[in-house]
This record gives structure tokens, C-alpha cells and sequence, in this order.
């Protein structure tokens, strides 16, 4: 399959993907069950890795600072229903964090820890667990479910990332900093790319 081909592969796999992803917020609303099973829509896509070589998401330029580079693989014209690849070069320790909006993360390669925290009474997070984002695994989470990323080792790790709707819009996310126990808002994401054109 030439670089043509599996662009070309890979955008169709993804329209079906997000399809069936739309079709399942449709007939279920915004529901645990629902985004389980968005999930695993996004589990049996990453199942072809043939269409998402590392190869084609080149990673973050060595003279930036930045340990990830984020990929547009779909959006809808409303900006909902967005869809990255991201690839991560370890050296990542997110603070815990809320979305605004559904969530969905799913394994391709390598590993992402996910820890996974709950409100405490004094307006702090406490850990209640740990996942480990692989392949053939992948988080599910709610709008105001509460999260931090983890990735060590200086291995490629590459994911799905889903969410309601895209980065760019949410300019509401909130995440707490331990040190001074004080909840902030992240600013709107930048810098996510397109992939570039196959030669």
C-alpha cells in the first residue's frame, strides 16, 4: 500500500468510525454506556495499525520544548465529534482535570497512564485509581470526570483522542494545581496539526 493509498484508506476507516460514533450519541444521548461504547468504536479502529504507522505522525520538532504533537484526524463542521491522534515522546505528568464535554481515549502504541480522581470535600482531588491506556484498551470518561496523564521512557506513545467537542473551543477545562490547592482553567488548545500530505 503506497502513502496514497493508506491516506486515502485511513480517512474512509475514520469516516465510518465517526459514523457510528455519532450514530451512538444519537440513539443514546451522553450516557457512561454510551461513551463505553464510542470507545470501543475507536478500539476496533485502532486495530489497524496498517492504516496508523507511526511513520506518518511526525513528532514534535527537536528544537521545541513541546513532548507531543496532536493530529486532526476528524471534526465535524460544528466542531463536535473531534477526533486526534496524538503522539507523545514521554516526559508527560498532566495536573488532574476535567474535559467540559465526553471524552475518549484508546491505545495504539506504547503506554499512557491515566490516573483517575475524585472530588474531595475541601475542594481537592483524591487518586482512586489507575489505567493504563495500551492497545486494545481505552478510557471512557464523562464531562466532569477527573483525569491526569502520565507517560515516562522516551518511546513513541500513540493514542486516539476523542472528544465532544474539539480543543480548540474548550476554553472552560479546569485543573487543579496541588501545590497551592487552587483550581484554574486551562486556556483553549493550540497548535494542533493537520497530517501533512502524502508524497
Amino acid at each position: 500500500m503506497t502513502a496514497k493509498e493508506r491516506a486515502a484508506a485511513r480517512a474512509e476507516a475514520v469516516r465510518v468510525a465517526m459514523m457510528q460514533v455519532r450514530a451512538i450519541e444519537v440513539a443514546q444521548g451522553v450516557t457512561r454506556q454510551a461513551i463505553a461504547d464510542m470507545r470501543d468504536v475507536l478500539i476496533d479502529l485502532a486495530k489497524r495499525r496498517d492504516l496508523f504507522p507511526l511513520e506518518d505522525f511526525p513528532p514534535p520538532e527537536a528544537t521545541t520544548a513541546r513532548k507531543n504533537a496532536l493530529y486532526r484526524l476528524s471534526e465535524d463542521p460544528d466542531h463536535r465529534f473531534a477526533l486526534y491522534a496524538q503522539l507523545s515522546m514521554g516526559g508527560t505528568n498532566s495536573p488532574a482535570h476535567d474535559h467540559t464535554t465526553w471524552a475518549v481515549i484508546v491505545g495504539m502504541e506504547g503506554q499512557e497512564v491515566n490516573r483517575l480522581y475524585d472530588p474531595t470535600d475541601d475542594g481537592a482531588v483524591a487518586e482512586r485509581e489507575q489505567f493504563v491506556v495500551e492497545a486494545g484498551t481505552g478510557l471512557a470518561l464523562m464531562p466532569d470526570d477527573l483525569h491526569s496523564i502520565h507517560i515516562e521512557g522516551d518511546a513513541p506513545v500513540l493514542n486516539f483522542h476523542m472528544y465532544g467537542l474539539a480543543l480548540e473551543q474548550l476554553d472552560r477545562r479546569r485543573y487543579y494545581n496541588p501545590e497551592t490547592h487552587v483550581w484554574k482553567h486551562f486556556p483553549a488548545s493550540e497548535g494542533i496539526r493537520d497530517l501533512p500530505a502524502p508524497a
